[in-house]
């Protein structure tokens, strides 16, 4: 992802910058996915697992990245907070 995106993009609920998610982070969040209980903070399952993805710099909340642009939407961010092995 290229630095400049990076250093402008934030959390549209928080305004938190953001930052790429680790390998670890994703295998937890794809985990959940696997097991079908990621939710949004909508309460809309998370189906597909993620490849990519930005979390908040305070590592509460996961933005999807897809085909290497990040989806910034609010009612599509991760809440970290329902993965009790999250690493934090």
């Amino acid at each position: 992802m290229d630095k400049h995106l990076l250093d402008i993009l934030c959390c549209p609920l928080t305004k938190t910058p953001v930052r790429p998610a680790r390998r670890d982070e994703l295998e937890v969040v794809n985990r959940g996915v696997s097991a079908g209980t990621l939710l949004t903070v909508t309460g809309t399952p998370v189906s597909l697992p993620l490849a990519e993805a930005l979390i908040t710099r305070d590592g509460k909340t996961l933005y999807r990245i897809e085909d290497d642009i990040p989806v910034m939407l609010a009612d599509e961010a991760i809440s970290t907070l329902q993965l009790t092995d999250f690493p934090r």
